[in-house]
């Protein structure tokens, strides 16, 4: 039998050598490339942070300066006379900077539903102050009740005297007939309405 013959040792020994150089580049690579990584991952991490940061602080805390705006709210009441009376609207926004002070989308107001003589009260707009008990109505106003419907530009309902004024132009129909006038006012539950400035009347013989 012939046995293969065996390479030199100093061929063997060029080899080892080799690849001890070929692990020994590397390693010495490996250490410098993973410093080098792990370094960049804590900057990424420390400008994430960073950055989280400062936008947490400047954002807007929104909780306390929001005003605080209700959905379909309800007012309700009685007024000095006894009067029960029921305030709607379609949204209700507390004022930030009085919070006595309601503002209201198309305002809904029904004094004394129940009774002899009830009054409904619309608008597109109102504001209410809670601590005067005053409601102020603008844009389309219209005022109805067992004795007539009215329409004006604005109107101050009372709820603790329960009545009604207005400044402005006002134009409508009674059980007496059609009315007009720059002013008007209704007191004594209803019973009494009183229309001042250019007053204009076409009176309808019963």
């Amino acid at each position: 039998m012939v046995l293969p013959e065996s390479q030199p040792s100093g061929s063997w020994r060029r080899i080892s050598i080799q690849r001890w150089r070929r692990r020994s580049r590397i390693i010495a690579a490996l250490r410098i490339v993973l410093p080098t990584l792990i370094g960049a991952i804590f900057i990424g991490l420390a400008a994430s942070v960073a950055y989280t940061t400062q936008t947490t602080q400047r954002a807007p805390s929104g909780n306390a300066s929001d005003p605080i705006r209700l959905v379909n709210p309800h007012f309700v009441g009685r007024d000095n006379r006894g009067r029960p009376f029921v305030l709607t609207s379609t949204t209700a926004t507390r004022d930030p900077q009085n919070d006595q002070r309601v503002f209201l989308d198309k305002p809904d107001l029904v004094i004394d539903e129940d009774g002899p003589d009830p009054t409904h009260i619309t608008a597109g707009a109102g504001v209410f102050h809670e601590d005067t008990g005053k409601l102020e109505v603008n844009r389309g106003v219209r005022l109805s009740g067992a004795r007539g419907s009215f329409e004006t530009a604005q109107s101050v309902y009372d709820i603790k005297s329960g009545e009604v004024e207005g400044s402005a132009a006002v134009q409508g129909a009674g059980s007496l007939g059609e009315i007009q006038a720059k002013s008007y006012g209704v007191y004594d539950k209803g019973e009494r309405m009183v229309f001042t400035g250019s007053v204009h009347a076409r009176l309808q013989p019963k």
